[in-house]
């Protein structure tokens, strides 16, 4: 476990990042590349093993309309028997137009058999509300025979506050029931810059339903949250959730790890040890790279260069997740 007790990076240059661990004993790994024009996935035995592990885009963006620009936050998933990928994206026209989609692996291999898109994901039937405005990093998780989505959504245009919602799931590219609100921005931690909530990430221990999320800008005030039920709760019920007073993890100056945040979860190797994927840079002020601003950003140099967006430098690291004695998870780095 030394490695993921170093907080060095698993793998370089990938923000929000995603592993899921299959029956066939392979970590499958994805996450938004610089350029945010493709998904790409590799896989690997170890969670060390990604560092080196063979690259593969499996999808591009389209050159306009739908899914064309802002290509953010893959996650790989297998349900009833497939794997799909689920994603946002927006529009070359229109480049903060993100809605959620999804992509359906044609066969077993997820890095050769080849992909068709699905779509946007379906809001429910009669749900006029959701994925009508800025929509992103969705994840999913089963829970007591039900599939749900989890989500991030603005309501009221680019600048407005970043919420999360929850709703159950009819099938792998629709919901069944309507928007539930998770949770708001209601604490400074989570408006510095702006008001956000996202990043959704689930973890089950000891009876408690677990839901960490990323809250402020993505520079280093990016910092994670977590909201907590019984598991026995109704989970589209408000008063099912408590917050966390303050933030679970942010930047440790000392340890030079800044703005971490967008994890996920998963097991180590020995299939026990509960294991952190976030992201975070090695500096505090983040510094774009023209290199990797798509040509259609006609904004000015000095603007491009100061949107942490286009600092390519969020690596995926691990940490191991401990427990308090009521069964709460700890993140230290």
């Amino acid at each position: 476990m030394d490695t993921y007790r170093s907080n060095k990076p698993i793998v370089e240059q990938r923000a929000d990042p995603f592993v899921y661990r299959h029956s066939d004993g392979y970590y499958y790994f994805t996450g938004s590349v610089p350029k945010y024009d493709c998904i790409e996935l590799r896989k690997s035995k170890t969670l060390d093993g990604l560092r080196d592990a063979e690259t593969v885009v499996i999808w591009q963006k389209h050159e306009t309309g739908p899914m064309s620009r802002h290509i953010w936050a893959p996650e790989i998933h297998y349900l009833d028997g497939k794997w799909y990928i689920y994603f946002a994206g927006s529009e070359e026209e229109d480049i903060w137009k993100l809605r959620p989609y999804v992509l359906e692996c044609k066969g077993q291999n997820p890095l050769t058999d080849g992909w068709i898109e699905l779509g946007q994901m379906q809001a429910a039937d009669n749900d006029f509300k959701t994925f009508i405005d800025f929509s992103l990093d969705a994840t999913i998780f089963e829970h007591m025979g039900k599939r749900y989505f989890c989500w991030a959504e603005k309501t009221g245009g680019q600048f407005a506050a970043s919420n999360l919602y929850l709703a159950e799931m009819e099938s792998p590219i629709k919901l069944k029931t309507p928007q539930f609100m998770l949770t708001t921005p209601d604490y400074d931690w989570e408006r510095v810059g702006f008001w956000v909530n996202e990043g959704p990430a689930v973890l089950k221990n000891k009876g408690k339903i677990y839901i960490t999320f990323s809250a402020s800008a993505t520079g280093a005030c990016y910092c994670m949250g977590m909201m907590e039920a019984d598991e026995n709760a109704d989970l589209l019920d408000r008063n099912s959730w408590k917050k966390s007073r303050y933030p679970v993890l942010a930047t440790d100056y000392e340890k030079g790890i800044f703005g971490p945040g967008h994890n996920c979860f998963t097991v180590a190797e020995d299939g026990v040890t509960t294991l952190c994927m976030y992201h975070a840079r090695d500096y505090e002020n983040a510094v774009g790279d023209p290199g990797v601003v798509p040509k259609s950003d006609t904004r000015p140099l000095d603007e491009i260069i100061k949107d942490p967006l286009y600092d390519p430098n969020r690596h995926a690291r691990v940490m191991v997740v401990t427990f308090d004695t009521n069964g709460k998870p700890l993140f230290k780095f």
